[in-house]
């Protein structure tokens, strides 16, 4: 995901709320949930989420899979008036590393939402904000009595080198020789494994497919086998582990507002207190349909090369699924979608 660090302005309405209306948020909709039997009751509350790097590919996604839902979001971005303009949605613009920032953008939420890394930046910038910045951000949300904490990570933690079979949530994570962006994911991945006295949930896609204008593999990925055919160079047959963004919204956003239920058992929902990570992805697909169906858009000639060694294993979403979760866009749509905003 590209680089969107982001956080709230000095918000002197932002206050720990209990069954009230929170004076920085919209009331929330009249509650449809159930038949009233006798006089009005009251209705009940709707969770408050924040969700950093909220002008984001998937952070924009997660807000409005949210104010779907009914939950009231704190959409957190570095600059003014790029937050989500949309029905219980307020943008609190700054840096979330901040400490006092962070501490009052959290006050009375229900979950954190982290979508925020650096990716394609220097070790020392991925460190600061993936690693310290997340860290500092979930220890604000404990201290503050959040519930759930809910980090976007990656499947590039794996090791998913040529010939390493099938992974899942126990498999070996990459080795320090790894890319600068897998290593500091996993390592932000155990920072936040250490910090005990809250939920915190792993969710970690693969490729991300989904249109816009920062989307990685719609757009900036797409760019570079354009312009290099070093980009168009690859063995047809590896693994294009992928999930599409509206499937991973889903998912980040049914945790983050309390759809799925904590439990000791990790195969139905994450460990009440405890560090949970989750795979998700979308149906099994090949380079040679990520990168044919780039190409042929382009108007370009993949080269393809059998020789090159080429991981051809698979991500496993058995945990995901046990969560209630399946993906909803087919490989079929996801590339029709890829190959029409190309066009």
């Amino acid at each position: 995901m590209p680089s969107n660090p982001g956080g709230g302005e000095d918000d002197d309405r932002l206050r720990r709320g209990g069954g009230a209306e929170r004076a920085d948020e919209p009331a929330p909709a009249p509650w449809q949930g159930g038949l009233v039997t006798s006089s009005p009751a009251v209705a009940p509350a709707s969770p408050v989420v924040v969700v950093t790097g909220a002008n984001g590919l998937v952070g924009a996604r997660v807000c409005a899979v949210l104010a779907q839902r009914g939950a009231l979001v704190r959409a957190v971005v570095r600059r003014a008036g790029t937050a989500p303009v949309l029905a219980g949605v307020s943008e609190q613009v700054g840096d979330f590393a901040d400490p006092a920032l962070a501490a009052r953008v959290v006050d009375g939420a229900d979950a954190v939402v982290t979508t925020v890394h650096p990716m394609g930046s220097d070790r020392e910038t991925q460190q600061r904000v993936g690693v310290e910045g997340t860290s500092l951000l979930a220890r604000a949300a404990r201290d503050g009595g959040v519930a759930r904490f809910v980090h976007v990570s990656t499947c590039a933690v794996y090791d998913r080198r040529a010939g390493v079979g099938d992974v899942d949530e126990a498999s070996a994570l990459v080795g320090d020789d790894a890319d600068v962006y897998a290593v500091t994911k996993r390592d932000t991945d155990a920072a936040l494994a250490g910090i005990e006295g809250i939920t915190r949930v792993l969710v970690r896609p693969p490729a991300i497919l989904g249109a816009g204008e920062t989307s990685v593999w719609n757009t900036l990925r797409p760019a570079e086998i354009r312009d290099d055919e070093q980009h168009r160079h690859t063995n047809p047959a590896r693994t294009f582990a992928w999930v599409h963004v509206d499937d991973l919204a889903t998912l980040v956003a049914d945790v983050a507002a309390g759809g799925v239920p904590s439990g000791a058992d990790v195969s139905s929902g994450p460990v009440e207190g405890g560090c949970t990570a989750v795979d998700v992805a979308g149906e099994p697909a090949t380079a040679g349909d990520y990168v044919g169906t780039v190409t042929k858009a382009l108007g370009l000639a993949p080269v393809w090369d059998d020789d090159l060694p080429a991981w051809t294993g698979q991500i496993s979403t058995d945990r995901a699924r046990g969560w209630g979760w399946a993906p909803a866009v087919t490989l079929e749509q996801a590339l029709a979608e890829l190959a029409g905003g190309l066009r």
